[in-house]
């Protein structure tokens, strides 16, 4: 049984860990821990690589990447103040054309 939550404009409803692990537990008949165990394995790994500057693709999903940004001047809108901004590193989220297309029907 696929996980299916409404749409934004529908529900505000999050997918959660916890969802994630019952969608385990239905779908691949480990038990709770065991899937609980499993989805923080996954979320691990991925976070790990993430951390390390490494991006992570998954397959008809998108891809997670880090791009580092450089430093900047900026403003506060309050005062109008110039501030500067430090370099960071930021994650970005690509979607794949299948899950656009997934979204879009």
């Amino acid at each position: 049984m696929p996980i299916v939550h409404e749409g934004a404009n529908m529900s505000t409803k999050t997918l959660t860990r916890a969802d994630l692990t019952e969608a385990v537990y239905e779908e691949v008949g480990l038990s709770r821990n065991e899937s609980a165990d499993l989805v923080e394995s996954v979320l691990s790994e991925i976070s790990d690589c993430l951390v390390g500057g490494e991006n992570v693709k998954i397959s008809s999903f998108g891809s997670f990447l880090v791009r580092d940004k450089n430093g900047r001047m900026g403003r506060n809108p309050k005062t109008g103040e110039e501030v500067p901004i430090d370099p960071r590193r930021v994650l970005v989220f690509r979607p794949s054309q299948v899950m656009k297309d997934r979204i879009n029907s």
